[in-house]
């Protein structure tokens, strides 16, 4: 089984009409209720919850503490390589990009690693581009192995992987897997990745689940907001992380929000995502995953983070940079221009200013890393 089951039922319906017919009073009359069926989420990404919006905040945060209490769980992102055999024309790193090629070195990504933890982050997100030739599974193992002692839990964003080496990068540490679809429409998908191996849509689609069926602990989706429309990709990541939830119960499930951030090439996003909508995309995911997890990066500015804050978010990254090394200085081209550019001490004291809790880790690995039976 896999979730593309789940898009082909979708295949034929017409989400133009149906997003048309949605009435004011058919998104209050959904907003009385506790769960919402797939359509009624779907409703309240219309243009006709937008109304709402402030409601459906309120409602947001009230879960958001219920499931999440006060705490906002902080992580950085760690990139180790920018190589990449990709071709995607809103990234960066993409092949076609002439920027400076950097791939940190063992003993690099050790002193990276060390000089990232004194600022007191936990939890880590390595981060590379798509290139299977200079980062490949072995050289993740080894970088994961490298910093595992300064953190106590290791997730990693990079190119899909088959089930056996997800296994491996497990067996070393690694207990978070973060893969964004990109987009949930399959042609407008294939538009945007000709010519290198992110192509493959299915094999994208399915490494959340091959990852589950090793005993990844934490599985984090999301769709790149701006590549489609953002309603429906919105409701895809939302229907994905409802699936990944049933099937596998034990995995502890999010979603990200990113929209597109200004990158070294010129790129016009197919949809323009505004700050409303963006607002009503993380209350209605909170709406529909009480349960779930929300991560907001530092491409949003600090102003809306800090508003999202108190409505649905439970996961946001701190004392950024997305370039190779990002954390010792330099000017590398950076994947995507960040803009909330505060250090992890200032998160944590405004965070702590509006009465949450800044966690710095929520897990940690080494107590099963000699336990196998135990993850």
């Amino acid at each position: 089984m896999s979730f593309y089951q789940t898009i082909e039922r979708y295949r034929s319906f017409d989400f133009a009409a149906y997003l048309a017919s949605v009435t004011e009073r058919n998104v209050a009359t959904i907003l009385e209720r506790d769960r919402l069926t797939e359509l009624e989420y779907l409703a309240l990404l219309s243009d006709a919850a937008q109304p709402q919006i402030e409601f459906m905040a309120q409602k947001a945060g009230v879960l958001t503490r219920r499931h999440f209490g006060n705490a906002m769980f902080i992580f950085t992102p760690f990139y180790i390589s920018n190589y990449c055999d990709s071709v995607c024309p809103y990234c960066s790193f993409s092949r076609r990009q002439s920027i400076e090629r950097r791939h940190l070195s063992i003993d690099e990504v050790r002193a990276e690693a060390k000089r990232i933890a004194e600022k007191g982050i936990r939890h880590i997100l390595v981060l590379t581009g798509e290139s299977r030739n200079k980062a490949t599974s072995a050289y993740c193992a080894a970088a994961v192995e490298a910093i595992r002692d300064s953190f106590s839990s290791i997730g990693m964003e990079i190119y899909p992987m088959t089930e056996e080496e997800y296994r491996g990068l497990i067996e070393r540490g690694v207990d978070g897997l973060t893969i964004f679809q990109e987009t949930y429409h399959e042609e407008r998908y294939h538009v945007l990745h000709q010519g290198g191996p992110k192509d493959n849509y299915r094999f994208r689609l399915d490494a959340p689940e091959r990852a589950a069926r090793q005993g990844i602990r934490t599985v984090s989706v999301g769709a790149l907001l701006g590549l489609h429309d953002p309603r429906i990709d919105s409701f895809f990541t939302g229907l994905h992380a409802a699936w990944l939830q049933r099937d596998f119960p034990s995995v502890e499930v999010s979603v990200c929000v990113p929209r597109l951030r200004p990158l070294v090439a010129e790129f016009v996003p197919a949809f323009d995502v505004s700050d409303r909508r963006l607002v009503q995309t993380i209350v209605a995911s909170r709406l529909f995953l009480p349960s779930a997890g929300i991560t907001l990066s530092t491409r949003e500015n600090a102003v809306f983070r800090d508003a999202a804050a108190r409505f649905g978010v439970t996961r946001m990254s701190a004392g950024v940079s997305t370039a190779v090394p990002n954390h010792a200085g330099g000017d590398a081209t950076p994947q995507f221009e960040i803009a909330d550019g505060r250090s992890v001490g200032e998160v944590k004291e405004d965070l702590l200013r509006m009465g949450l809790q800044p966690v710095m880790h929520d897990w940690n690995s080494a107590l099963t890393r000699n336990y196998p039976s135990a993850a």
